[in-house]
């Protein structure tokens, strides 16, 4: 099956046509974060709220110059990679568009215009300047790739096969076999802005974007015989307690016995930052949505607490990340996001 056809099966949420059986029918998920400073120690972050849900990540900052002179420096949002390949899908809120996930940033409320630097890398080489020379669109996913891809001189399209940039993809897609040039090279995207912090003032910075969010029909660590590999990987990855095992296994209304749930798994990349004054965050406020009352949700948080039908909220002072945030978020068969 080719990646277009997968791609419109997603799509279509074909949750209830498929067996519980088949939660290998993923997609995968890309993690974000947050923005990173130019290096400084005058800088300081005083606060960070955080906001995730399957709709929207919210970020609030307060930073504030702690020298007396005013201070300006690079801030920048780096992108998740985004690896083409025919065989997985990750799943992007916009593949077509160069902002993939809707990105936004103010600065004192005010809306910032930032630069987009993107390169293509195969291999760990940079290769962007290959495909700008004939043309080819950097994202993979641009739909001008494909046709300009299919113009290649025969000698370019080869060297590009050597080079692990592209792979011929043959398929049926019901109207006989086709043998498609394909992209498969890495896209690194990085947004990037300039902001002034004047002496001992501070600096609201805000920024929004759509998550990626990785998806499977059914659950890829439950079988009719109860929990199996990964489970291991997920309970340690999401901090599955007790009352979790036991609202997956009550959840027994799926066919052969498979619990009719789909999983959702979100990242938040909070281990990227800390170019700031002292390297913590004054104040720092998580809000986990779960997005639906009757969802499970499940990640590792220490001081966590329920704070609505789906909201869970941590409050911490003096906050150093000592690893990333998994999100796994369990849905009722046939549910939307």
């Amino acid at each position: 099956m080719s990646r277009l056809v997968r791609v419109l099966c997603a799509a279509a949420g074909l949750t209830a046509a498929i067996a519980p059986a088949a939660a290998n029918d993923s997609i995968a998920g890309l993690g974000a974060g947050g923005i990173i400073l130019g290096r400084t120690d005058d800088i300081a972050m005083e606060s960070e709220k955080l906001f995730i849900s399957m709709d929207e990540v919210k970020v609030d900052y307060v930073f504030r110059n702690q020298s007396d002179k005013d201070f300006e420096t690079i801030v920048a949002f780096p992108m998740p990679d985004v690896e083409a390949n025919p065989h997985e899908m990750p799943q992007l809120p916009d593949d077509a568009s160069d902002n993939f996930l809707g990105f936004t940033v103010t600065v004192d409320g005010a809306p910032v215009t930032v630069e987009l630097e993107q390169r293509a890398e195969a291999v760990g080489i940079d290769l962007t300047g290959l495909l700008q020379a004939q043309g080819v669109p950097v994202n993979p996913f641009a739909k001008p790739v494909f046709a300009a891809l299919e113009k290649l001189p025969e000698d370019v399209a080869a060297d590009w096969i050597d080079r692990g940039m592209i792979l011929v993809d043959s398929y049926d897609d019901g109207s006989g076999w086709k043998n498609v040039r394909t992209p498969i090279w890495t896209l690194k995207s990085t947004y990037w802005w300039r902001t002034k912090f004047p002496a001992g003032k501070p600096v609201a910075v805000a920024h929004r974007y759509r998550p990626s969010v990785g998806a499977s029909v059914g659950l890829n660590f439950y079988s009719g015989d109860g929990f199996q590999d990964p489970y291991a990987e997920y309970k340690q990855r999401y901090c599955i307690d007790k009352s979790f095992e036991n609202a997956v296994a009550k959840a027994k209304a799926g066919r052969d016995g498979f619990p009719a749930l789909s999983e959702n798994r979100l990242q938040y990349v909070l281990t990227t930052g800390g170019n700031w004054a002292l390297g913590t965050i004054g104040k720092f406020h998580l809000i986990v949505d779960k997005g639906d009352p009757k969802n499970l949700v499940s990640f590792c948080a220490s001081g966590l607490k329920k704070t609505g039908p789906t909201r869970f909220e941590l409050e911490a002072t003096d906050y150093y990340p000592q690893r990333d945030l998994d999100i796994l978020i369990l849905q009722p068969a046939g549910a939307a996001n």
